[in-house]
C-alpha cells in the first residue's frame, strides 16, 4: 500500500460541495466520496463545528485527514474484499478522473463545507458576511491529507487503525465497515437517520440513537439471536434489506396490538429485548387488560427495583428479570443469631459467609424483602430450593 502525504486548500475542497441527502455527500469538484456506506452520519454538534471553523480563522493547525484513491475499476467502496493486489503508484490529484473517498475526516470535512456553503453562521457571521480578505484566508488554508493507495482490504485495515486514535465508532459502525455493500446502504434508510422509518414507529422501544446505528444493531440483533455479524456476512451482497424491516415492523406491530401501551407504560419498555420476546410469545393471544393491572402491580411494588423488566416477567416469569431486592445485610445477621446459626431447611451448623438469605415466604406468592420474612439457608440447600 502507497500512502502520500497532500496539501489541499479550503477553495478545493469545498469545490462543487453538494449534500444529496440519501445519494450521499460530494465534495472536491465532485472527486471525493465524503460519506461513503461505512462512514456515520454527521454527528458534530454546534461546539464541535464552530471549533473547526475556529481553528480555520485562526490559521491553526487542523488534525490531519485520511482519503483513499479509488481506482476506475474499484470505485465501491473501502471493504469489498473482493479487490485484487495492491497499488502502489503515486497519487495525481491533477488526474481529473482520479477519485477519493474519506476514510477519517468526514465531520471536519462537513463542517467546513457547510459553513463556505453558507449552511450556518460562526460568531454570528456567515461566510457571505466575511470581508474578501477574510474569505481568502479561509478558502487558502491548506488542509493536509494523506491519501492512500491500495488494496480494499489493506485500506479498511487502515481505516480501523487511525480511528483508534480518532472519534471512536460504535461496534457496529465498525461492523457496517467490514459489510459494507448494497445490503448495508439499504438497511441504513430504514434504520441508520435522524426521523428515520424505525424511529418513527419503534423509538419508544429502542435506545441509543439512529445515526450512531444503535438501532440497527438492535434490529440485527433481534432477527439473528444475537448474531449480528454472521447475520450482516450472509446478507451483505443482498440488494435488500427489505427482510429486516418487515421482521422489525412485525415486532412493533405485535407490542402494540398486544400489550396496547400507554405513554406511561412505554417508559418500562424502552431496551427490552422485543424480538426474543416476539419470537417466543407472538402466537400467544394476551389480554392487555389483564396484563396492564399486572404490571401497575409490580410497578408500586418496591421489591421490584428493576422496572424494565417487568414485560419479560410477565412473559417468562422469571424473577431474574426485575432484580428483587435484596435483603441487607444486618436483615441476614438478624436471621443468622435468630437461628443461632443452623440452616432453617438442613439444620446444620454453618458460619454467616457460608449462608444465603432467603424468603419465607415467596416474592411470587406475596413474600416481601423484610426482616420477618427472611431466613439463611446453606448454599446447597438455597440452590435446590432455587432450583425448585
Amino acid at each position: 500500500m502507497n500512502i502520500e502525504l497532500h496539501k489541499i486548500t479550503v477553495r478545493e475542497l469545498t469545490k462543487g460541495y453538494a449534500d444529496n441527502n440519501e445519494n450521499g455527500v460530494r465534495a472536491y469538484g465532485g472527486r471525493l466520496d465524503v460519506r461513503p456506506p461505512y462512514q456515520r452520519e454527521f454527528v458534530y454538534g454546534e461546539k464541535e463545528r464552530d471549533a473547526v471553523i475556529d481553528t480555520l480563522t485562526n490559521g491553526f493547525p487542523l488534525n490531519v485527514m485520511y482519503w483513499a484513491r479509488r481506482d476506475a475499476s474499484n470505485a465501491s467502496s473501502v471493504s469489498n474484499a473482493s479487490a485484487g493486489s495492491s497499488d502502489t503508484r503515486g497519487v495525481s490529484l491533477q488526474d481529473p478522473t482520479t477519485q477519493f473517498e474519506i476514510i477519517d475526516g468526514q465531520q471536519r470535512t462537513i463542517s467546513i463545507c457547510q459553513y463556505v456553503n453558507g449552511d450556518f453562521a460562526f460568531n454570528f457571521r456567515y461566510f457571505h458576511n466575511l470581508q474578501p480578505d477574510e474569505q481568502e484566508q479561509i478558502l487558502n488554508y491548506e488542509l493536509q491529507v494523506y491519501i492512500c493507495s491500495g488494496s480494499d482490504s489493506e485500506k479498511l485495515k487502515w481505516f480501523k487503525t487511525i480511528n483508534i486514535a480518532g472519534k471512536e465508532l460504535t461496534e457496529q459502525e465498525l461492523r457496517n465497515a467490514v459489510y459494507s455493500g448494497s445490503w448495508v446502504s439499504d438497511a441504513k434508510r430504514y434504520f441508520s437517520k435522524n426521523g428515520a422509518p424505525a424511529a418513527k414507529i419503534g423509538g419508544d422501544y429502542l435506545t441509543g440513537s439512529a445515526i450512531r446505528q444503535d438501532y440497527l444493531e438492535t434490529a440485527i440483533s433481534w432477527i439473528s439471536d444475537g448474531n449480528v455479524e454472521v447475520y450482516m456476512s450472509n446478507h451483505q451482497h443482498d440488494p435488500s434489506a427489505a427482510p429486516l424491516w418487515q421482521f422489525f415492523q412485525s415486532v412493533i406491530t405485535w407490542i402494540e396490538t398486544s400489550f396496547r401501551p400507554t405513554k406511561e407504560r412505554k417508559k418500562i419498555m424502552k431496551g427490552v429485548d422485543w424480538g426474543m420476546l416476539y419470537k417466543q410469545f407472538k402466537d400467544q393471544v394476551f389480554d392487555y387488560k389483564q396484563v396492564d393491572d399486572e404490571v401497575k402491580r409490580l410497578i408500586l411494588d418496591d421489591d421490584v427495583t428493576k422496572k424494565t423488566g417487568i414485560y419479560p416477567y410477565i412473559l417468562t416469569r422469571k424473577e431474574k428479570y426485575l432484580s428483587i431486592r435484596a435483603f441487607t445485610p444486618a436483615q441476614k445477621l438478624a436471621a443468622y443469631e435468630r437461628q443461632m446459626g443452623f440452616c432453617a431447611d438442613c439444620g446444620q451448623h454453618f458460619d454467616l459467609s457460608q449462608m444465603e438469605a432467603d424468603h419465607i415466604t415467596p416474592w411470587h406468592l406475596g413474600g416481601k424483602t423484610v426482616a420477618e420474612n427472611c431466613q439463611m439457608l446453606c448454599r446447597d440447600c438455597n440452590r435446590r430450593k432455587s432450583g425448585k
